[in-house]
């Protein structure tokens, strides 16, 4: 048996979120579909992270166990022969068996794309998220710097959330603006259920001059989800990145939305 890991974008607009389900069309489902047919044999993947309804991906990792023997260009081209134009394999390795998708990663990135502009964008559409309300970057930054570190994220975790502990760890979370684009880069450990879409929605609120600065301190010491922002929708939040110890040898990250390529 071979391990092999791929590298994998997506647009989650057409797709009811990644983990495979009895009812209605998945990321997971159309992945391992494509995958058997090169495999010839029923293949099952796991991977770095699942992602929600409508959330999209430019470096998804995941992982599979294979009998079948093929050349790296197979895993990439061949499966996506057979993948909808929403779904891409970028690249394939052969890794040993102690590589997990899920847990030998140390950390996660995912940036929130913000269309701040009272008119909405036809183009964008299911690529951002629209806020008509003048945002201020430079509070939303200094806000963010609240949640830097371990902490107790039960303000910022969705009420279903399944984690069994709400302790993560933030290494790096900024925010900017490209013109009409607001981005929140967030950079963690791992992530809770809505947790990005969670803080994007409080510190809209901040720049948005509805609450103070020191709004994301109070709620995260609350640890009271109801008191916090709305959920921000799911079709501005990006998985851009997943961190692997050097000793795997995956290509780097992270790989932004194309339309930032520049950053």
């Amino acid at each position: 048996m071979s391990r092999i890991v791929l590298g994998l974008s997506y647009s989650g607009a057409q797709f009811h979120g990644w983990q495979a389900q009895r009812e209605g069309n998945t990321v997971q489902q159309t992945l391992e579909a494509a995958l058997s047919k090169i495999a010839d044999h029923e293949v099952r993947v796991i991977c770095a992270g699942r992602t929600d309804t409508g959330v999209h991906a430019t470096r998804q990792i995941v992982h599979f166990d294979t009998p079948a023997v093929r050349p790296e260009k197979a895993w990439v081209l061949g499966t996506n022969a057979h993948l909808a134009d929403s779904v891409a394999v970028s690249w394939s390795r052969i890794v040993d068996e102690t590589f997990s998708a899920r847990f030998s990663a140390t950390a996660r990135r995912y940036l929130y794309c913000i269309h701040n502009t009272t008119v909405r964008s036809a183009i964008g559409a299911g690529l951002f998220t629209r806020e008509h309300r003048p945002l201020d970057t430079a509070k939303m930054h200094q806000a963010a710097q609240s949640l830097l570190g371990e902490h107790d994220f039960s303000a910022y975790r969705a009420s279903k959330c399944q984690s069994k502990t709400p302790m993560r760890n933030i290494h790096e979370i900024t925010v900017s603006r490209r013109g009409e684009m607001v981005l929140v880069n967030v950079k963690a450990n791992a992530f809770l259920h809505h947790m990005v879409r969670n803080i994007a929605g409080v510190l809209m609120d901040i720049g948005a001059g509805e609450q103070t600065v020191d709004w994301t301190a109070q709620l995260l010491g609350g640890r009271d989800r109801t008191v916090g922002a709305m959920t921000a929708p799911p079709h501005g939040l990006y998985l851009v990145d997943v961190v692997y110890p050097d000793t795997f040898e995956l290509p780097q990250g992270p790989k932004i939305p194309h339309f930032f390529a520049d950053q």
